[in-house]
């Protein structure tokens, strides 16, 4: 009985270090590499984790879409802001982009429902570590003969302290089996 114990104190004790190691090992002050990318200048980078702060910003930014908040939405884009869709529009600037949101609200009725987010970060060609916020939502909405869209939307989104700079718009129509593949 005496030795039972002994051997259960000592892997007790020996399964303590172990995780203790492997605590301080995931805890290190270096960004967990999460993927690669290449520059515009053909530069290779390491793609980090990210703040995963922005997702409560995006998450407030698609509440006040939804709610049509164009206050608010105004006071979460940077000044700057661009925004580049599926199908190759661009839009530059925060006031641009809020009047043009005023005219589609007023004829539409588009929902966005948040899927999944990933935060990311990368150096740009300056050397800057830029803050990404990849998502995926769901949109839908109604055209003019009634009836319903549906797409799956992928939306990278760039954050410039705490504000969103940029959002690059990728989409994909609702999935229909009966439909011939191509690409």
């Amino acid at each position: 009985m005496k030795y039972l114990i002994y051997i259960s104190i000592l892997s007790l004790a020996l399964v303590s270090c172990n995780s203790s190691n492997q605590n301080q090992t995931s805890n290190s002050n270096e960004p967990s590499v999460i993927g690669s990318g290449t520059l515009d200048n053909g530069k290779k980078i390491q793609i980090v984790a990210g703040d995963t702060n922005n997702e409560q910003v995006w998450i407030d930014y698609i509440k006040a879409h939804n709610e049509r908040d164009l206050d608010k939405i105004a006071e979460i884009n940077a000044v700057d802001w661009e925004g580049y869709t599926a199908d190759g529009s661009v839009v530059k600037g925060s006031d641009s982009h809020i009047e043009i949101l005023d005219n589609w609200f007023k004829t539409a009725n588009p929902k966005w429902e948040i899927k999944w987010m990933i935060a990311n970060a990368a150096e740009n060609e300056d050397g800057v570590v830029v803050q990404w916020l990849t998502t995926g939502n769901d949109y839908t909405d109604t055209d003019e003969n009634g009836n319903e869209i549906f797409e799956h939307n992928v939306h990278d989104i760039q954050f410039v302290d705490g504000k969103i700079k940029r959002i690059n718009v990728y989409s994909r129509v609702k999935a229909q089996e009966s439909a011939e593949f191509s690409y």
